[in-house]
Formats: C-alpha cells, sequence, structure tokens
C-alpha cells in the first residue's frame, strides 16, 4: 500500500505536464462559446459527406444540379461575408452570430423538405448567408472576448472545437447511413443539423456577454470603409499569400490527394479515409499546443516555416507512386497528412491574430471579413485549379504547387519588420480585458 501511494504523485506530475499543454487560460465565456461552437459544427459533419448523395439518390437531382446547390452555399456565403465586415463595424458581434446561426438553421433544416431543385437552391441561399455572416461574427465575437495576448489561444480553441465536431459529426452520421440508408433517416441528419444552429443560438443569447469590440467607429485619418482596408497594402499582400496558402496548401491536399492517389498509388479508399482521419485529429491534438510553439518565432519566420512545410508536404506526394506496396504508400500519405497537419496549425495561429492586430479597432469587422473572404476564395480556386492541372499533368500538381508555396514563403519572408511582432515590440502597458457594457 505503501508502495502504491508513494508512485502515485510520480504518475500524476508527467500527467500533469501532458495536460498542461493544452491549457488555453482562457475565460469561461470563451469556452461556452468554444463548446458551442464544437456543438455546431457537429451538427455540419453529420451532413458534410452525404449532401450529394441525398440530393442525387434520394431527391431525383443529377449530381451536376446537387453540385450547384452545394456550391450555392458558398458562393451565397462570400457574397455575405464582406458587408457582415461593415455591419460588425457598426453593431455588436453576439446579436450577428445569433442571426447568422437562426438562418443557418432554417436553410439546413428547410433541406430535409426539397423535392425540387429550386426549394434547394433557396435553402442553399438562406443557410449560406446565414454561414456568411456568422463566420466573420463568430472570429469577431472570438477576438472581442480576450485580450491580445490570447489571440492565438482563442482562435486555437475555436479551430480545435470546430474540428472536433466536425469529425464526430462525420463518424455518427456514417454510423447511421450504414445501419439505415431511407430518406427518414437523412431527413433526421439535416434536421438535427437545424436544431444545433439554433442550440448554439440560445448558448450565445444564455451565456455569451454581449461586448462591443470598440466604442464607436470615428471618421479618423485613416478613414473608414473598404477603401480604408484597400490602402493597408501589407494586409493585401497577407491576404493574396493566404489564398495561396489555402489554394494550393490545403485544397490541393484536401480535394486533389484522393483522386491522384487512387489512380496512380496503390492506395484505396479506405487508405484515403485513413489519411484524412490522421490529419484531423492531428489538429485536433496539436493545434492548441502549437500555439506555444509559434509563441517563440518571429511571424517573419512562422509563415514562411508554414509555407515551407505545406511545400514539402506536396513534393512527398509525389514518393506515394513510387513504390508497390500499399502499406508504404499509405505511410507516405500518412506523413504527408500530418506535415500539412502541422502547417495549418501554425497557419491560423500566426495569420488570425496578426490581421487583428493590423486592424484599425473601427475596422476589425471589414478586416477579418476580408481575412475569411480569403479562406472561401481559396477553397473555391484549389479544386479548379488542381483539377485542371491534374488532367495536364498529374506530377505538376504537387511540385508546381511546392514552387508555388516556396515563392510565397520567400515572399512572407522579405515582409520583414514590417510585420508587427510581439517578440519585438517594446514593452506597453498590457490590453485591458473589454468590459461589458450594457446590452
Amino acid at each position: 500500500m505503501r508502495k502504491s501511494a508513494g508512485s502515485s504523485p510520480q504518475v500524476r506530475r508527467p500527467l500533469a505536464g501532458v495536460f498542461a499543454v493544452w491549457r488555453t487560460g482562457l475565460s469561461g465565456p470563451v469556452l461556452v462559446l468554444q463548446a458551442g461552437t464544437a456543438l455546431n459544427y457537429f451538427g455540419t459533419g453529420l451532413i458534410a459527406p452525404f449532401e450529394i448523395i441525398y440530393l442525387h439518390q434520394f431527391r431525383g437531382f443529377s449530381t451536376a444540379t446537387a453540385g450547384l446547390v452545394l456550391a450555392a452555399v458558398m458562393g451565397t456565403a462570400a457574397i455575405v461575408t464582406l458587408p457582415s465586415g461593415a455591419l460588425l463595424d457598426r453593431f455588436r458581434a453576439k446579436p450577428l452570430l445569433i442571426v447568422g446561426s437562426l438562418a443557418s438553421a432554417v436553410g439546413y433544416a428547410g433541406f430535409a423538405f426539397v423535392d425540387r431543385p429550386w426549394q434547394a437552391f433557396g435553402c442553399s441561399a438562406v443557410g449560406g448567408a446565414g454561414f456568411g455572416l456568422a463566420q466573420t461574427a463568430g472570429q469577431v465575437l472570438t477576438l472581442t472576448l480576450v485580450p491580445a495576448r490570447q489571440r492565438a489561444a482563442s482562435i486555437a480553441l475555436r479551430r480545435v472545437a470546430g474540428n472536433f465536431g466536425m469529425g464526430i459529426g462525420a463518424t455518427v452520421a456514417g454510423l447511421i447511413v450504414a445501419s439505415d440508408s431511407h430518406l427518414r433517416a437523412f431527413q433526421g441528419l439535416y434536421l438535427f443539423d437545424g436544431v444545433t444552429f439554433a442550440v448554439f443560438a440560445l448558448i450565445l443569447l444564455v451565456g455569451i456577454p454581449n461586448l462591443r469590440h470598440t466604442k464607436a467607429a470615428p471618421a479618423i485619418e485613416k478613414g473608414t470603409g473598404f477603401r480604408a482596408v484597400a490602402g493597408d497594402r501589407l494586409l493585401l499582400l497577407l491576404i493574396a499569400s493566404n489564398v495561396v496558402l489555402v489554394m494550393v496548401g490545403g485544397a490541393f491536399y484536401g480535394d486533389i490527394l484522393a483522386p491522384f492517389a487512387v489512380a496512380h498509388t496503390r492506395v484505396g479508399p479506405g487508405q484515403i479515409g485513413l489519411v484524412r482521419f490522421l490529419n484531423t485529429a492531428f489538429i485536433v491534438v496539436a493545434q492548441v499546443p502549437a500555439t506555444r510553439v509559434v509563441k517563440r518565432m518571429r511571424r517573419t519566420h512562422a509563415l514562411a516555416a508554414t509555407s515551407g512545410l505545406f511545400a514539402i508536404g506536396l513534393l512527398a506526394v509525389l514518393l506515394a507512386p513510387l513504390t508497390r506496396s500499399t502499406l508504404t504508400a499509405t505511410s507516405i500519405l500518412a506523413g504527408v497528412a500530418i506535415v500539412i497537419a502541422i502547417a495549418e496549425c501554425a497557419q491560423f495561429v500566426v495569420l488570425g491574430p496578426l490581421v487583428a492586430d493590423l486592424a484599425p479597432p473601427h475596422l476589425l469587422g471589414r478586416y477579418m471579413s476580408l481575412y475569411g473572404l480569403s479562406f472561401m476564395v481559396g477553397v473555391a480556386l484549389g479544386p479548379a485549379v488542381g483539377g485542371a492541372l491534374l488532367d495536364t499533368s498529374p506530377d505538376v500538381v504537387w511540385w508546381g504547387g511546392a514552387l508555388a508555396l516556396a515563392l510565397t514563403g520567400v515572399g512572407l519572408l522579405r515582409l520583414g519588420d514590417r510585420i508587427p511582432d510581439p517578440l519585438h515590440q517594446l514593452p506597453t502597458t498590457p490590453t485591458p480585458t473589454p468590459e461589458q457594457e450594457p446590452a
């Protein structure tokens, strides 16, 4: 008994050290917000893998029409994103996030009852508008709830919540569809997705303070509106770089790797699923600890390293067709998935806080909306550009993409001291935590 009691603290200390790397020091409202985000993305994960299957097999739409219906969601979201930034510079983020969530609830729940294409496009428009508004409002609300020094941690936790919820939702949906692939099962998934948006809105209403990220939107020398945003050349360079990182680093891996691997390696759909799972799981585990690593680096170095990791991941794909072993090819692609995941972890916790630091307080909504739009543009361009290259020369996708990423990394490194960096700033008065104002 003495031996057991004496060894207990020795066991606890290593465990405490392991769990300490996931401590964020974030406040209760931020944790509640991200718990709601995980629930929200759980609902999205329920439907994401099966949307075309549902519309094609159970509603009789052609696959082309089903694809256009899904594209309409992202298209509407992109149209709404910039105006939502302007709204967020005039109104508080919490009510706008509630409105966006409720619109998404109506749009996605409505998919359960569509039987004609025009109805599906209507649901796409409503759901996409809600998504575009909620994405920007969610980012601004997350930044509003924390001081500047905790921006990276709050963004990291938000991403962990989204990936975790999406992964669990997709897994649960797969089990449901495998056991009951009837119309009612798919309708139930869409309805439950709508419920998660509504519950998220309720969590926001009850559990999150209604803060304002700036006292007012004064007309200062730098001006107001998107004309002032367009005058920030450093921001535009960062946005353009992020489009490349998302389009080539993220979307080439996410959308082009599977068809390339199936056609040119011994890897099949089952192994591709395992590779994608490893990527998502690694992000969930490593995203928060990654903030501690990035804090010790200059931002220019971290951004250049991010580009380099994406480039290495893409080049490594070319090794998979060289082997005749399924296990070896799968192991190579698993390594690619982890390298890409590391790059994505750094990308989010460096660029998000950097854009927020560049933004004048009265333009935070517009800055973050442009940043969010860069992801949508990259996600949209990635499959189009990658698909065209895949048809022309499969290898060009990977070495050409790596070259584009390397050039982007060099460009980011050359920005040097133009990028504000907490490691090289004189000590200033700590940024106070926003105080709650009356609604």
